[in-house]
């Protein structure tokens, strides 16, 4: 079965607003074994949306259109499916009484032009929005292609609003899927590493999957990181897990430790499932960062069970009344050096009494005109990390802009840390 998604609406072929909600159908559709062949966006014209349609019945099975079911001039979706279909619309009396009510429940007074979220698709059946006032359509259908063969079509219309979309995919959608669709027993896997070139990667490891011709394997790269998605369809799920259990063992045995995931959770989890294993806390001293380590940390629910906080020492003031450093060492040896990152290290764990004391400080961009950081090139970086009994420092070279560079450091800091408890 191959799915074609189209978002409808001009906002998202500007640079202010993103289809988020292919990505939730995709991997709502992934689950129940529908492939997605393609994605279209189109903005609010008909004479494109038109063409988007009948493109989309040529070559999918399923074709699902997001967004166009609201009451203004612009939202034209329900309409050029009927058009694409040659098929009428008829206003469905339930929908403008629920309308009605609706807006009587917020004491307004209903615009004409909220009537046309009542038209309905000839053959169509409605899917009830609890979160909205555009109602969802459920459309099956048959077409003849150039080549006079017949062929079976679904199409859905659902709301843009993600939070109308989702919970109507999730509730009225899927099981209607389930239930049409021949079961499907499709096992899945996710391998992550941190700070590896994608090309060695897959060098390394393209031998060994190339060889699983069953298993659909996926490379994905950025963020200083890489995953291999593995998929599997079987005649049941046992055979498909079995199956891809000795796709990664032999692979977990040729990456070794540079693997920290095998069931797809983030470095920032596995660092605090590490740290939680171990009975120990952690603190962290940010500069150029400015917090973004610690925002990674604590995006993880009971963070604060092992990460007790830190400070963002972005100052050399605050490095030396929050972290102990000292005054003379800031004005020797610049606060990009080793020497202040060790210091911030011990300093924030002193201060924290936290088991473990990670610290960032570095140039992200630009350089630093004067002082002694002076002639230290964009894209040096420093990290401490401190426990009771030593403290190590490293040295990085991150090329890249000013996000790049924030964001490469506080993943070195990640993977420094992982190697440490490891």
């Amino acid at each position: 079965m191959i799915a074609e998604i189209i978002a409808v609406g001009s906002e998202m072929l500007t640079p202010h607003r993103q289809d988020t909600n292919s990505l939730f159908l995709t991997a709502g559709l992934n689950d129940l074994g529908v492939s997605v062949g393609f994605k279209t966006i189109v903005g609010d014209n008909p004479r494109h949306l038109i063409e988007a349609i009948h493109n989309a019945l040529r070559r999918a099975d399923i074709l699902i259109l997001s967004g166009g079911l609201g009451p203004t001039e612009d939202d034209l979706t329900r309409e050029c499916v009927a058009e694409a279909l040659d098929l009428d619309l008829h206003t469905d009396a339930d929908v403008v009484l629920a309308l009605q009510a609706r807006f009587r429940a917020r004491r307004m007074e209903m615009p004409p032009n909220n009537l046309k979220q009542a038209q309905v698709i000839e053959g169509a059946e409605l899917l009830p929005n609890p979160n909205g006032s555009a109602p969802g359509q459920w459309l099956e259908t048959i077409i003849r292609t150039a080549d006079g063969v017949t062929h079976r079509r679904l199409i859905i219309l659902l709301p843009g609003p993600p939070n109308e979309l989702k919970a109507m995919f999730a509730a009225q959608v899927q099981p209607r899927l389930e239930a049409q669709l021949p079961p499907r027993f499709i096992a899945r896997r996710v391998l992550r590493m941190a700070l590896i070139p994608e090309s060695t990667v897959d060098a390394r490891t393209s031998p060994i999957y190339s060889q699983f011709k069953d298993v659909e394997t996926t490379i994905l790269a950025g963020h200083g990181e890489i995953q291999l998605h593995f998929v599997c369809e079987k005649d049941t799920l046992e055979e498909a897990e079995e199956r891809l259990d000795t796709l990664v063992e032999l692979i977990e045995h040729e990456m070794g430790d540079d693997i920290f995931s095998s069931d797809g959770e983030s470095l920032e989890e596995i660092i605090l499932l590490m740290l939680g294993v171990r009975g120990l806390s952690l603190a962290v001293a940010e500069s150029c960062t400015g917090g973004l380590l610690s925002q990674r940390i604590t995006a993880i629910p009971n963070a604060s069970r092992n990460f007790v906080g830190g400070a963002i020492v972005y100052s050399n003031d605050l490095k030396v009344s929050i972290c102990k450093v000292p005054a003379r060492l800031l004005q020797q040896k610049g606060a990009v050096s080793p020497e202040v990152a060790r210091a911030l290290a011990e300093g924030i764990r002193e201060r924290t009494k936290a088991s473990l004391g990670i610290s960032i400080t570095g140039i992200a961009g630009p350089a630093i005109p004067d002082g002694p950081d002076s002639g230290k090139p964009v894209g040096l970086i420093y990290i401490g990390l401190a426990d009771e009994e030593d403290t190590q420092v490293k040295q990085f070279m991150i090329p890249g802009d000013r996000d790049r560079i924030r964001l490469w450091a506080t993943q070195h800091a990640l993977e420094m840390l992982r190697h440490t408890l490891q």
